[in-house]
């Protein structure tokens, strides 16, 4: 399973870490990923999902279902 975000689409970008002399090397800046399980009351059933910090957020104010249902509109999932 990739480092994706289900539910906002979030994933890890790149960039450079710069020391002190200014060398850059490559790095890259993962995403805060959570794989939690909710409760989903319509269809009474408990759902897994590889959830980032701010989609924690995104489910707390619009909802499982409805959060659920934007994501797959967006194709961050396909089934829920």
């Amino acid at each position: 399973m990739s480092r994706v975000c289900q539910i906002t689409g979030k994933k890890a970008i790149t960039g450079n870490n710069v020391s002190h002399s200014n060398a850059k090397t490559k790095r890259i800046f993962d995403v805060n990923l959570f794989d939690k399980k909710f409760y989903l009351p319509e269809e009474d059933r408990w759902v897994n999902i590889r959830v980032s910090a701010n989609g924690i957020r995104t489910i707390n104010k619009k909802g499982l279902f409805k959060a659920l249902k934007d994501a797959k509109t967006k194709g961050f999932i396909k089934t829920f």
